[in-house]
């Protein structure tokens, strides 16, 4: 059995936080609880809060009806808990402030997911406390992944990949948009995603593949149209983000051109990218294709996003970001080009940055695949 990576991610972090001048930082469920436990608790009406101290076992905030999730945890917590009635809630976050010493202290939090509940809860009981933006402290271990969190990604893909491959069979004129998404979404589950998908799959065809982030709608597939399918899975909490292009047909010059300069504009942005280059020069290299090719006023969105156990995080690849790529961030690569009211066309892979250059997780073909013969 490997040895949990737990541990070590919270020692990493009281650095972070003793580098920040931060007595603790305050977690909600989500990503950075799951990076930091393992732990996998839901946002719910009832306030749950993991308190992760400079010094000492984590504290934790819990409805006692999640007490079971802990069962069996490998490592020392204190744990308060609370029933039902909200006019006692308070007093479980007071047990956890004198606990932790918390009341009085610099407590840090991440204000891209604490709630106005849960802040609310803190200043009401640790009234003599501040409440600093401590996103930094957690933001600069996550970015980069381990092999152990790649390997994890990989798998991710190898999900949906799969899952896209036992789509394509059955997608024919006639069938809409919404029907598409949901023979899609269940081939996930089939194929191993876990149940919470990291997005509602995209598949837009014709038309609506100009807008880039596209509603799968009742909208019919006609012979000759192009299919954008932007789509990933879970694997263990880490997950996947791909786009590829597919049509039924020939789709004509025009839609096939576009796809092209697509794909080139993908090549060109891995290529640029590798470990001391600034962010901002893997989105130049992508749009340079595009503004070459006289599409420039049609990319309208950045290069890329972190993805891992958030679908969207750091590194954000557009102009302008510093950013230097180190090795194990992983991010996405994917140029597009929308006309509206005609078609859009983009194609996305995942990429982790390597010690000279980066590995591709994704593996499906990128070049327009006519699904007609099929």
């Amino acid at each position: 059995m490997s040895e949990s990576p737990f541990p070590a991610r919270q020692c990493a972090l009281a650095r972070e936080l003793a580098r920040l001048d931060l007595h603790a930082l305050a977690v909600v469920p989500g990503a950075s609880l799951m990076y930091l436990t393992g732990l996998d608790f839901h946002l719910s009406e009832r306030p749950t809060v993991a308190f992760f101290r400079q010094h000492g076992a984590p504290v934790f905030v819990i409805p006692e009806l999640e007490e079971g999730k802990l069962g069996g945890f490998p490592m020392d917590i204190c744990v308060c808990t609370y029933g039902e009635d909200p006019s006692i809630w308070p007093e479980a976050f007071r047990e956890a402030s004198r606990a932790g010493g918390l009341d009085g202290q610099r407590i840090g939090i991440e204000p891209g997911s604490m709630r106005v509940l849960e802040l609310r809860m803190l200043r009401e009981t640790m009234p003599e406390s501040a409440y600093p933006d401590g996103h930094e402290a957690l933001a600069a271990l996550r970015i980069c992944k381990d092999a152990h969190e790649i390997e994890k990604m990989r798998s991710a893909v190898q999900v949906a990949e799969d899952a896209m491959r036992r789509l394509l069979s059955t997608i024919a004129p006639g069938i809409t948009e919404r029907e598409a998404a949901s023979r899609l979404t269940a081939r996930l589950l089939d194929t191993g995603c876990a149940p919470e998908i990291p997005f509602p799959p995209i598949v837009a065809f014709g038309p609506s593949s100009a807008n880039p982030h596209a509603a799968p709608g009742d909208r019919a597939l006609r012979s000759g149209e192009l299919i954008l399918c932007d789509w990933g899975a879970n694997v263990e909490g880490y997950f996947s983000d791909m786009t590829r292009m597919f049509a039924y047909g020939d789709p004509g010059n025009d839609a096939r051109h576009i796809v092209e300069v697509v794909a080139r504009a993908r090549q060109a942005a891995a290529q640029a990218a590798g470990p001391g280059v600034p962010v901002s020069e893997v989105d130049r290299a992508a749009r340079a294709v595009i503004e070459k090719a006289g599409f420039g006023e049609r990319f309208v969105h950045r290069t890329g996003h972190g993805v891992g156990l958030e679908i969207h995080e750091a590194p954000y690849i557009r102009d302008g970001n510093p950013m230097l790529l180190r090795p194990g961030m992983t991010f996405t690569i994917e140029p597009g080009i929308y006309l509206d009211g005609v078609a859009g066309a983009r194609i996305e892979d995942i990429v982790a940055v390597t010690e000279d250059g980066v590995d591709t997780l994704t593996t499906l073909p990128r070049e327009l695949v006519d699904i007609s013969a099929r």
